[in-house]
């Protein structure tokens, strides 16, 4: 007899985030604008997945049929590769927004984001090693980053943009211009989702994206989220032009919207091509359903 959990379903309170599917793609689907279950675990390791899901969902929508998810169960943070974790329990004061760890030659880590608040977690990214900064890539994801950041005694970074989002940030990055904020690390400015917006690159590898731009999966491209551009659909063009030849990187790893990793040339390709295809958008009004997943 199977002792893979049954009867798993996603309840009312899911808002389209879309991170199981990325996380569960072969289990569920997007379906009238939510995520529904589309088919039971069948192995375990179609199981693991859904637990993946279901630990990264931010409102904890995702359950089997005995309502409990057994913390036995958490598979975070879970290795994107042999540097980059993703930490999963996302928050809903962070907008859902997935969150990562960089692991960095001296052996302590970055933090990028955050996700939900518990000690219990943060216990477990301390134990990997020491988290020396906490990177927030804009205003929409910087709820916990004070909290994160005390308990780790790690420095706290924010653009001045977005600055009345965490006025009590260790670090305030200003202006256009890149900065290497840790060795090997630089941020890129890049205004236009929130005036502060902030992309992090890293050994120019790893491009942390915040929610400047993702890879769609209906799209099969990189692609900017102008239905939600909350700031300004021109300045994000404005600060393509100016930063998009300069990035090089591999792993695209956004805060919300797929993961994608391509060669560094062929990154770099699609991000001239999305640079010019900003160019043509103009404003529009808010419309969370027309976000291209």
């Amino acid at each position: 007899m199977s002792d893979l959990a049954t009867g798993w379903s996603v309840d009312d309170r899911c808002n389209n985030c879309d991170v199981a599917r990325q996380l569960a793609p072969d289990l569920i689907h997007e379906v009238g604008h939510r995520s529904e279950v589309v088919r039971q675990p069948r192995d375990a390791a179609e199981e693991r997945r859904m637990y993946a899901a279901a630990f990264a969902c931010h409102t904890r929508s995702i359950r089997p049929a005995s309502g409990r998810l057994d913390s036995a169960h958490d598979p975070y943070p879970l290795p994107v590769d042999d540097t980059v974790l993703f930490c999963g329990h996302n928050s809903t004061h962070n907008a859902g927004a997935n969150s990562y760890l960089l692991r960095r030659p001296a052996g302590n880590l970055l933090m990028v984001d955050t996700p939900r608040w518990s000690e219990a977690l943060a216990a477990k990214y301390e134990a990997i090693g020491p988290v020396t900064d906490v990177l927030l890539t804009h205003r929409d994801h910087a709820a916990h980053g004070r909290r994160y950041a005390d308990r780790f005694g790690a420095r706290l970074w924010i653009h001045e943009g977005d600055l009345d989002a965490s006025p009590d940030a260790d670090q305030v990055l200003r202006g256009t211009d890149a900065v290497e904020v840790a060795d090997g690390v630089v941020a890129h400015p890049l205004s236009g989702h929130t005036r502060g917006s902030v992309l992090y690159v890293a050994d120019e590898r790893y491009c942390f994206s915040g929610d400047s731009f993702y890879w769609s999966r209906s799209v099969g491209d990189i692609v900017v989220a102008e239905s939600v551009t909350w700031y300004s659909i021109e300045e994000l063009a404005a600060s393509l032009a100016r930063t998009a030849e300069r990035l090089r990187f591999e792993w695209l790893l956004p805060g919300h919207g797929d993961r994608r990793h391509l060669p560094a040339d062929e990154m770099a390709e699609r991000m001239r091509a999305l640079r010019d295809r900003t160019a043509t958008l103009r404003p529009r009004p808010v419309d969370f359903t027309a976000l291209r997943w």
